[in-house]
């Protein structure tokens, strides 16, 4: 009865007209974001941060979930109609949606897009109003050393599953490891890695770690990747909507879907990549259609949407009851929190409940905006696929420079936020994943805090992170994670089938 009495709450509150206004907004450029090739959600909230420094915590944070599920709505376009996925998480679509419209029934790929995206997202938040207060109410039992063992996990999960061999995303940890080192000690009071300078005794501002890395990195990599030739947009010239037996054969793919999305989204670095894949194959497997795989099967294009959308759902357990980001949109988001000063945990359910579930119960409203945009206005967002490229980067680069400069009127926060674009544009290049770095820097100082109090507690003894079972049962899964990329190379191995272990470990041989 608490769940539903607090919903109600969130739903007063969530249905002011400030509030819808800027849920609104939030979905409005969420899709519009998610329709341009490689400018995803957490490019934008890392963009608008430094202008919502005085925005109310509610108010923000509803309108950032708006552009992370919005985003999630959009990159469907141009997976479809470009066969260039808006976000790594609709990659999946472009293997059916784009032959779709290729024959002519882009407007029933779009449909079976839009649909299943609000059919997954009102599910995956009915499950996440449930889940997540029980999940915070066991996150109370946390001690110091739980904590420390969740942030290694979140750490090894993320270094070991995202990219595209486990050394990259190692470096790529230890890059944002070092970034957050930087400042002042809190417990000696000793400079570290100031290198002299003044200006980096507070340490680097996660804002501006973000702005450099998504922003700055994403602008100068497509600057260096951009071509002369026009890509060609596939126009849609028939209805956007289904037949019945499309609808037939799209709606238990987009329940299997959602059940899909939904927990993977929720596990460490389980993100929405992997549903979506697993959501393809699984509805490739079952289909009564096997000759149309490949050819356009509505299918194919049902489900991955319906994962990728309830994946969304998915990653806000962990991240309002644990603390924990999943994903690096996710990371922006914790970001927006400690920017209000607010700690997502177990006790923000207890000391800012209003927030918590005026967020949630937006997520409902913000479902039904997104059908109503996506399904009338389709015409209109494939228009903004003819933005210049040249301009549209300018502009990022401009805006981003600005609201850097705003946070603190520091010429050398701009001069480190383009020396950390430059490091971005460089990992890009060379395939080494940004998520972990901007992982490092969030979460370095809670693992920092909580391994130096479980030390305290403890008198010094490290045994504590091994006595208790919840710490051990922790590091047992930030260790499998670590080994989860050899599996291949073992059941090759069983199959007496010649693998390269190297490739796993250093990615050679694969195209970056």
């Amino acid at each position: 009865m608490d769940v539903f009495a607090n919903l109600l709450h969130g739903f007063a509150s969530a249905l002011t007209p400030q509030y819808l206004l800027l849920a609104a907004i939030g979905v409005t450029l969420g899709t519009a974001i998610g329709v341009l090739p490689g400018i995803g959600p957490a490019l934008t909230v890392a963009l608008l941060l430094p202008l919502t420094y005085n925005f109310d915590p509610t108010g923000a944070l509803i309108m950032f979930a708006g552009i992370y599920y919005g985003g999630m709505y959009g990159g469907s376009t141009t997976s479809i109609l470009l066969n260039t996925p808006g976000e790594s998480a609709s990659v999946a679509t472009t293997f059916e949606g784009f032959a779709m419209a290729k024959s002519g029934r882009g407007g029933a790929a779009l449909a079976t897009a839009a649909v299943g995206s609000f059919v997954a997202g009102t599910i995956s938040t009915v499950l996440l109003t449930f889940v997540a207060p029980i999940i915070a109410r066991i996150a109370l039992l946390f001690q110091p050393a739980d904590y420390f063992s969740l942030t290694v996990l979140a750490f090894m999960s993320v270094t070991a599953l995202v990219g595209k061999s486990l050394l990259r995303g190692m470096v790529s940890l230890f890059i944002g490891l070092f970034i957050g080192l930087i400042g002042i000690d809190v417990l000696t009071g000793q400079p570290r890695l100031t290198f002299g300078l003044p200006e980096l005794l507070d340490g680097i501002d996660v804002v501006v770690v973000a702005v450099g890395l998504f922003a700055v990195g994403e602008a100068l990599y497509v600057a260096s990747e951009m071509r002369h030739t026009k890509e060609e947009i596939l126009p849609v010239n028939t209805s956007i909507w289904m037949n019945r037996e499309e609808w037939r054969r799209s709606w238990p793919a987009w329940l299997r879907g959602t059940l899909l999305g939904f927990p993977f989204g929720a596990l460490p670095a389980g993100g929405a990549e992997i549903p979506t894949f697993l959501s393809y194959t699984t509805e490739k497997r079952l289909s009564k259609n096997k000759e149309e795989w490949g050819q356009g099967a509505i299918e194919g294009v049902a489900g991955p949407e319906a994962a990728n959308n309830a994946a969304f759902s998915g990653v806000l357990v962990p991240l309002l009851t644990l603390g924990l980001p999943t994903s690096a949109t996710a990371a922006i988001l914790l970001v927006a929190f400690q920017i209000y000063n607010l700690q997502p945990g177990p006790l923000l359910f207890q000391k800012s409940p209003e927030l918590v579930w005026a967020l949630i119960a937006s997520l409902y409203i913000g479902n039904v905006m997104l059908l109503i945009l996506n399904l009338p206005l389709i015409r209109i967002w494939i228009k903004i696929l003819a933005i210049p490229r040249s301009l549209l980067y300018t502009g990022i680069l401009v805006f981003g420079t600005l609201g850097v400069y705003s946070i603190s009127n520091s010429f050398m926060d701009v001069m480190i936020m383009y020396a950390i674009g430059v490091l971005g544009f460089f990992m890009r290049r060379y395939g080494f994943p940004v998520g972990p770095t901007i992982l490092g820097v969030i979460l370095l100082p809670m693992a920092e805090a909580q391994f130096r109090r479980a030390l305290s507690i403890s008198q010094g003894d490290p045994s504590v992170f091994f006595t208790r079972p919840l710490s051990l049962g922790l590091l047992l899964a930030a260790a499998g994670a670590v080994l989860l990329p050899y599996i291949p190379v073992l059941i090759a191995r069983l199959r007496r089938k010649p693998v390269d272990a190297g490739r796993v470990i250093f990615g050679e041989g694969q195209e970056d």
